[in-house]
């Protein structure tokens, strides 16, 4: 699902198709990816520690987070790690957290808002990998969808008014409500810092696509 991260600090801002702030934004797309999908390896959780040797004075709340989530991850191991997915995603049953869109929005899975999802997705050539086992509403799917459209080759689909209209349409009318889930959570250590910086980008995100506007 998701190739090898290259991550840099998250010096998050809209920027034209190819260039660098273009490329960190399809990274941290893909982590978040990469991290609700399934518990992270040990050189997933390694390689998010190694970046604590990278100085940053940007105190702005999204770059806390991110120490904060750098610091977790040289903290943990990834039997913890595993131990705490599974508490807070799977097990048989209602799960402690949800990841799934229609939840939010519908109060139930595959609902409307999971319908309108796939059309929206069909509208650009996309489909859910039959081999995957989620639904497009996924967390984890919608932003492997975000990453695919930031850093995809092809202009037709893969440029800022796809990216605005998923995340708009998809993403940011649950997105925060699924990280003070998780925050909420007393099982939460590892997926607590995740939940943190996620919030966080989403919230840079949406305040540069009202710039478009």
């Amino acid at each position: 699902m998701l190739q090898p991260l290259s991550m840099q600090h998250p010096d998050v801002e809209l920027a034209a198709p190819g260039s660098d702030e273009d490329a960190a934004r399809a990274d941290l797309w893909g982590l978040l990816a990469l991290l609700f999908i399934a518990p992270p390896s040990q050189p997933v959780l390694s390689q998010l520690a190694s970046m604590l040797a990278v100085e940053n004075a940007d105190q702005s709340a999204l770059h806390l987070a991110w120490s904060n989530l750098l610091n977790t991850a040289a903290a943990v191991t990834p039997e913890d790690v595993r131990d705490e997915f599974e508490i807070l995603f799977g097990g048989t049953g209602r799960p402690a957290v949800y990841v799934y869109g229609s939840f939010y929005l519908a109060g139930a899975l595959h609902e409307k808002p999971l319908a309108r999802l796939r059309a929206d997705l069909q509208d650009i050539g996309l489909a859910r990998r039959i081999d995957l086992g989620e639904s497009e509403d996924h967390f984890a799917i919608l932003a492997e969808t975000m990453r695919y459209l930031i850093a995809g080759d092809d202009p037709a689909v893969c440029n800022l008014t796809r990216q605005r209209d998923l995340f708009q349409r998809h993403i940011q009318p649950w997105g925060a409500q699924m990280c003070e889930a998780i925050e909420g959570d007393h099982a939460a250590r590892f997926y607590r810092a995740v939940a943190g910086f996620t919030r966080e980008f989403l919230q840079v995100e949406q305040m540069a696509f009202d710039l478009l506007d």
